[in-house]
């Protein structure tokens, strides 16, 4: 089974590239982000809590996520393996995350780490704004979420590298550049 982690800053293509990459391997596309949007959307409970939170440019509790995924996970079995876009964000989810898959027999492959600088991904999320509308995606909560991603979400990168699963991948060039150093990265893996 392949399981892939897609991993990086906010704004770095983590979605787009995903899209490309369910397409191509038929993994199952477990995107917190889709998740918990499409909570807020429906304006369920957990939905209405995660929009508070994300407004102010912070993370969701692991317990809050991890449930998403493990509910997710459940009802996808049978697939070639899941794409993580936006899991783990938290050293703590990394080793929920390899726990729930070692006991599958199914091990993280690979995180692959998509590297943009900090000035091309603010220019990016605030040209999703225009576009999407994502409230999250303001000069506040911008500078909020770097700093908790700073904060918390880097050091699962480290985790990932002490497993020998981690891999670099040059962000800042064309979506199809990106694409083929992706599964250039995911081939060598498999």
């Amino acid at each position: 089974m392949l399981n892939i982690a897609l991993f990086g800053p906010p704004g770095a293509g983590k979605g787009t590239q995903a899209k490309k990459i369910v397409e191509k391997y038929n993994l199952a596309h477990l995107s917190t982000g889709d998740m918990i949007r499409k909570e807020i959307a429906e304006g369920t409970e957990l939905g209405k809590i995660a929009e508070e939170i994300i407004a102010r440019g912070e993370l969701l509790s692991d317990e809050f996520v991890v449930r998403l995924i493990e509910n997710s996970m459940a009802q996808h079995r049978g697939v070639n393996g899941f794409l993580f876009d936006g899991f783990p964000r938290t050293v703590a989810q990394a080793e929920i995350l390899d726990r729930m898959l070692e006991k599958e027999g199914t091990p993280l492959k690979g995180l692959i780490c998509i590297h943009v600088p900090f000035e091309e991904l603010k220019r990016r999320m605030l040209e999703r704004a225009k576009i999407e509308g994502r409230a999250d995606d303001n000069e506040e909560a911008i500078a909020k979420r770097f700093r908790e991603y700073n904060d918390k979400t880097v050091h699962v990168a480290n985790h990932y590298k002490k497993k020998g699963v981690h891999i670099d991948v040059e962000g800042n060039c064309p979506v199809e550049e990106v694409f083929n150093a992706i599964t250039k990265a995911i081939e060598e893996m498999k």
